[in-house]
């Protein structure tokens, strides 16, 4: 299943997979800023580590907060050059645990010095623009002691060529390295929580409209940095600021900016778990439901609703609450797929049907009350809605969960919507888009799975017989290219085909009878898994 986020969107890999993503400029203007985070090892031991004095109107350093719109700015800026200079950090102590390895003994004690160098600065230069929690000078401190160890040490092997000594050494150099990589971690942890922070009071203690946008922007941005910045985002609370700004009528016009921060921050457990303990579901089924809020809010809010029931998530707990909330949550999302305006707002709405419709059976009990066959069916024949395969495959994922219950059977009949799912057995990418071309793939699996499912009734297997499915199953079947070398695409497109050889028998011919239905499931996907196709 794809999320909102997707269709949107050791301890030095963790820092890197932090680095926020690379601002399109001026190649010359690139090179310029990052001369500010690759200083000369050399001139850094002359000078002991202090940092050169700098122009304090100059951006992207790291000067002492303000208030309003100016303090916001400082706030981004701090986190990019921070994020900036851990990744320089991180990336050095990559390369010092590979020349380690190696034994290159030179280049293990000036990658040790350069570390210690970047680390001095680093550690020196937000000094100078925060004030450190003192958890945070602790490790800041340990962290410099560590370096400097480290500096030694590998200097003092510089000088032998005892295999004895440099082998026990090597050993203590790991064991060093790997607590300043762990310390190094922890800091920027703690560093990055501290901007964050300072991000969420902006949102909780203001009340000018453009103030809070800007901090909400600002921790956007920040979660499309990785999992692990989402993480720590969350645990500083700020799920429960942005839901609280989702209360205040007098924030309205900034729901939708709220709302997408938080789906996006729910791509973790942590953040789900705080959106719990608020009542955040709640919140979510009172903005779903209220008609007077902007189409774009409720939007957001089925993003929200999407994220929180993704099946990539290990955690239910949360669902408890939902369940109370099922039959509103339900009824508002069909009905914001058959008024949606354009695709993006059917997407998020379909998408969160979907999630939903396979965790509970209920879900699909009340969709089918709800007209949502017709309702789905419908908006497939609406360009303006159901515009890519993204979306397909979210209405088809719905439609097989449904075909599960007997009363989808009528309704799909009734609807034409054999026709639909052979149109859906159709479906290829437009363009060479890996992702478009899984999405492809999917709509075509789960539309096989779905006819097959369906054919169980006579009526259904006869109908899609009339309409030729046969001849595209078998066709997808022996062509490893209309189902791009897809072997789930393969399994769904036999179990239909056998489904219905079994309600009519004559429709299968001789050969694909021999190859496609009499052998065991396995023997027959194998036979197809390893033919090869002619280009001549």
């Amino acid at each position: 299943m794809a999320t909102p986020q997707s269709s949107r969107q050791s301890s030095y890999s963790s820092i890197s997979g932090k680095m926020m993503h690379a601002i399109q400029v001026d190649s010359v203007q690139r090179w310029m800023e990052d001369l500010r985070h690759m200083t000369e090892v050399e001139c850094m031991c002359v000078l002991q580590s202090k940092p050169i004095g700098v122009d304090e109107d100059a951006p992207g350093e790291l000067i002492v907060s303000g208030t309003g719109a100016v303090g916001e700015h400082v706030t981004r800026d701090n986190l990019q050059t921070l994020l900036k200079r851990a990744l320089v950090v991180s990336t050095e102590l990559g390369k010092m645990f590979q020349r380690l390895e190696k034994g290159r003994w030179q280049r293990v004690h000036g990658t040790a010095v350069r570390v210690n160098c970047h680390v001095r600065s680093l550690i020196q230069e937000y000094s100078t623009a925060r004030n450190a929690p003192p958890e945070m000078q602790k490790y800041e401190k340990s962290l410099l002691e560590k370096c400097m160890e480290l500096n030694i040490i590998t200097e003092r092997c510089l000088h032998t060529e005892d295999e004895y000594f440099l082998k026990s050494m090597k050993e203590a150099i790991h064991e060093i390295l790997t607590d300043v990589s762990d310390s190094f971690s922890h800091m920027i942890d703690m560093a990055l929580a501290n901007e964050i922070q300072i991000l969420i009071h902006q949102i909780e203690d203001s009340d000018n409209v453009f103030a809070i946008s800007t901090a909400i922007s600002n921790l956007l941005s920040l979660t499309q940095d990785g999992p692990q910045l989402c993480s720590i985002i969350a645990k500083e609370g700020a799920v429960v600021a942005l839901l609280k700004i989702c209360r205040q009528d007098c924030f309205s016009t900034l729901y939708a900016h709220a709302l997408r921060t938080v789906a996006s921050i729910c791509c973790v457990e942590e953040g789900i778990s705080q959106l719990e303990k608020v009542d955040g579901i709640l919140c979510l089924a009172d903005i779903l439901t209220d008609g007077t809020c902007a189409e774009a809010t409720r939007a957001e809010a089925a993003a929200v609703m999407a994220q929180i029931t993704s099946p990539h998530h290990t955690s239910t707990q949360h669902l408890a609450s939902f369940l109370e909330s099922m039959q509103d949550i339900v009824t508002a999302l069909i009905n914001l797929c058959e008024s949606a305006s354009c695709g993006e707002v059917f997407l998020l709405a379909s998408a969160a049907l979907a999630n939903i419709t396979f965790f509970d059976s209920m879900a699909c009990e009340i969709l089918l009350q709800l007209n949502a066959v017709h309702i789905l069916l419908q908006a497939c024949k609406d360009r303006q809605r159901v515009d890519t395969p993204y979306s397909k495959d979210q209405v088809v994922t719905i439609l097989a969960n449904l075909s599960v219950l007997e009363q989808c059977t009528a309704d799909v009949l009734e609807e034409k919507g054999i026709e639909q799912l052979l149109v859906l057995l159709n479906e290829k990418p437009s363009s060479s888009s890996a992702s478009e071309s899984a999405a492809c793939e999917r709509v075509q699996q789960k539309a096989a799975v779905t006819l097959a499912r369906l054919s169980r009734d006579p009526l259904v297997a006869q109908t899609a017989i009339q309409l030729k499915a046969v001849p595209r199953l078998i066709e997808l079947c022996r062509s490893p290219a209309e189902r791009n070398n897809s072997d789930s695409v393969l399994v769904a497109c036999l179990a239909a085909l056998r489904r219905l050889a079994a309600e009519c028998p004559d429709s299968i011919g001789p050969t694909d009878h021999q190859q496609l239905i009499k052998p065991r499931l396995v023997d027959s996907f194998l036979l197809c898994s390893n033919m090869e196709e002619s280009f001549v």
